[in-house]
């Protein structure tokens, strides 16, 4: 039996970005409205004025083997497969809007690469988008934030970044049971990043597959990060590898483990790992010393987090679950030791934390003087980072003026 081409995390992603931006409400409002897109005109437009379309008589044998993997994959919603005269070697495909066929096309230069079966994988994999619906949520996105003018919220950012990689991961799946010829995946691979007939030059797939884990150590060692919209192909050759592999949905989970770690780094800094520490343990001590963490604080503290972390609110659990004291000792000491020049930024996010709720207690200034000296800064050098702390970002509440 097959496994699960899903990937459990990709699909938690995409309902949290979903619920994020109101999806069922902007559905509906748009539906109200009528709105149409003009992407979906475009691209039609684009295809039938400029590509070549295959069916039953033109491009015959390549209709037929799209037809094949469509049925393969049990995709029935019907289909375009277009060709595109280009020496960029790549492929897409296009969700349609309304009753229209959806859209795959292949670039002409894919048919001087691949033989049959890396064409079924690639096949696959753009109609393995169309299955899971990339494109769906892709439109919601460009919606509540267009393109080159809005920019959604940093954790936001991180998170559909890592959606758009995972997605890619199960575009590849579905590539693979397209084909079942693991040997033709990882040739297609390599022949889109080289865009060299690999047969031509004596390349064996054992060769690619022991230059892929050279590379891949690469990354699992930290030297590395995937900065892009798909994965790095060290990644996705062994995620297709695990996946052809396994003999079991839990073994290819295990083995998944470690290729997502690699996908949920953000930073490639030494300070990366301590500062992301100290921002949750000094934030909570410091929020809890008039005695209650207010909803202000710990906003404070999530957003500072969401710079260094996908998962804040996960990351800041799972400190609390720790000694928080002794994590905020080790961190400081860290990160000092890495970067003496933090103190007065360390000691300014603590006042930060202090001053989120628009109250600043007896206690909390206290506890600001005794972190400073803690932090090796002198009475002067704490009260002049305090003083333009509180002249630049403090507002006193309503209540207090009210």
């Amino acid at each position: 039996m097959p496994l699960n081409p899903q990937i459990r995390l990709e699909k938690e992603l995409a309902g949290q970005i979903y619920e994020a931006l109101q999806g069922d409400v902007v559905k509906f409002v748009l539906k109200q409205a009528e709105y149409t897109s003009d992407s979906d005109n475009y691209w039609r437009s684009k295809m039938e004025g400029h590509c070549m379309k295959a069916d039953g008589n033109l491009l015959a044998d390549f209709y037929k083997l799209c037809h094949e993997v469509k049925a393969r994959l049990g995709f029935e919603e019907p289909v375009d497969f277009y060709v595109t005269g280009s020496s960029e070697i790549n492929a897409f495909s296009i969700a349609a809007e309304g009753d229209q066929p959806h859209i795959v096309n292949i670039n002409s230069e894919l048919f001087n690469l691949m033989d049959e079966d890396e064409l079924r994988f690639v096949v696959g994999h753009e109609l393995g988008h169309l299955i899971n619906r990339d494109t769906a949520l892709k439109r919601l996105i460009w919606f509540v934030y267009p393109p080159q003018s809005v920019v959604p919220p940093v954790t936001l950012q991180y998170k559909i970044h890592l959606h758009d990689n995972l997605a890619e991961l199960v575009a590849d799946r579905y590539g693979y049971l397209a084909c079942g010829n693991l040997d033709a995946c990882v040739r297609a691979f390599f022949k889109m990043a080289s865009g060299l007939d690999l047969g031509r030059m004596n390349v064996s797939i054992d060769d690619l597959l022991s230059d892929n884990s050279k590379h891949l150590d690469y990354f699992l060692r930290g030297g590395g990060m995937s900065h892009y919209d798909h994965p790095v192909n060290p990644i996705r050759v062994q995620a297709i590898n695990l996946f052809a592999r396994a003999t079991s949905q839990e073994q290819l989970e295990t083995g998944m483990e470690e290729l997502i770690q690699i996908l949920l780094k953000i930073g490639n800094s030494p300070l990366d790992g301590p500062m992301s520490v100290f921002l949750a343990t000094a934030g909570i001590i410091a929020a809890n010393i008039d005695g209650k963490v207010e909803k202000e604080e710990y906003e404070h503290i999530i957003r500072s987090l969401s710079n260094a972390n996908i998962f804040p609110k996960k990351f800041l659990g799972e400190v609390l679950e720790k000694d928080v004291d002794k994590l905020f000792e080790s961190s400081v000491k860290q990160l000092l030791h890495l970067n003496p020049g933090l103190k007065p930024a360390l000691l300014e996010y603590i006042i930060g934390v202090i001053l989120a709720d628009k109250s600043i207690a007896e206690k909390e200034v206290n506890f600001i003087y005794h972190i400073g000296q803690q932090l090796g800064l002198s009475v002067k050098e704490i009260s002049q980072i305090f003083a333009e702390l509180v002249q630049r970002s403090f507002v006193p509440s309503i209540d207090s003026i009210s």
